[in-house]
């Protein structure tokens, strides 16, 4: 029996409540990604928990989301990230 369920990876950002900084990252289960970070399981995140999701993109590659997970780490992936997010910084 073929699946025809299809698989996809999301790009997701954080957002630290301890310092307010972002952090992006991909995966292919977003719910089991973000208990790990909010669990201190990621050593990247660990020291700036408490975590909220503040945005996430579907893609339907490894190799996509791989590239979009760079790109919003540049200077332009960064102000892409803040005009989307302009209301939810700015309250």
């Amino acid at each position: 029996m073929i699946s025809n369920k299809k698989v996809f990876y999301y790009i997701y950002v954080l957002r630290s409540d301890k310092d307010n900084n972002f952090y992006v990252g991909y995966t292919k289960n977003l719910k089991s990604r973000f208990e790990q970070h909010s669990k201190g399981q990621v050593s990247s995140t660990k020291e700036r928990r408490p975590l909220k999701i503040i945005y996430s993109e579907a893609c339907l590659s490894k190799k996509d989301a791989t590239h979009r997970e760079k790109y919003l780490k540049t200077y332009l992936g960064k102000q892409f990230l803040r005009n989307q997010l302009k209301s939810y910084l700015t309250g």
